[in-house]
């Protein structure tokens, strides 16, 4: 149980990321070597309203999504230069770069974040009704917490995953959404 008042407070622990340097080389270890799979890939993602440290960036990045068990793994691939989350300092690779909480109404997790003196990093919006920020809580590199509101049938997206990841027999280990 997360201590109350803590940024982990304000929801769910669901996700482990990384920014590997080598994407397709990462999406083999997890699926071959520590048998996570399948991998469903959402490419060239654009949040709406995104901003970096509150200036407007146009990131694009891509993520293949798989569950290990309960634990929800994400491996990202930024796919221009622009400044986000996973750039400059916080371009931590081939190791978590960033967890991701689940929270009911984002507002929580902004006012966790000033609680704390985390810098927020990233925000922007995530279909028509949910939202996310990255924040800095301060602790170095590789310290970036995620929180995200999800949009309707995002749950049911997740779930969806990992039912597969149950009975998944190692065939077709990335699978291109959309």
């Amino acid at each position: 149980m997360p201590k109350a008042g803590s940024l982990a407070d304000v929801g769910e622990i669901m996700q482990l990321a990384f920014l590997p340097k080598d994407f397709d080389a990462a999406v083999k270890y997890w699926t071959e070597t520590m048998g996570v799979g399948p991998f469903y890939l959402l490419e060239n993602i654009r949040l709406g309203d995104m901003k970096y440290k509150g200036e407007p960036t146009e990131a694009v990045f891509s993520v293949a999504i798989a569950y290990w068990n309960d634990i929800q793994i994400e491996l990202v691939r930024p796919e221009n230069d622009a400044l986000a989350h996973y750039s400059g300092e916080h371009a931590v690779h081939d190791r978590v770069q960033h967890v991701c909480i689940t929270v009911d109404d984002i507002a929580d997790a902004y006012k966790a974040c000033e609680a704390a003196g985390a810098e927020i990093l990233v925000e922007g919006k995530v279909g028509k009704a949910g939202a996310v920020i990255y924040a800095d809580p301060g602790y170095g590199p590789g310290g970036v917490v995620e929180f995200v509101q999800l949009d309707k049938g995002g749950p049911e997206w997740f779930a969806m995953i990992k039912a597969e990841a149950l009975d998944w027999d190692g065939t077709d280990p990335l699978r291109k959404v959309g």
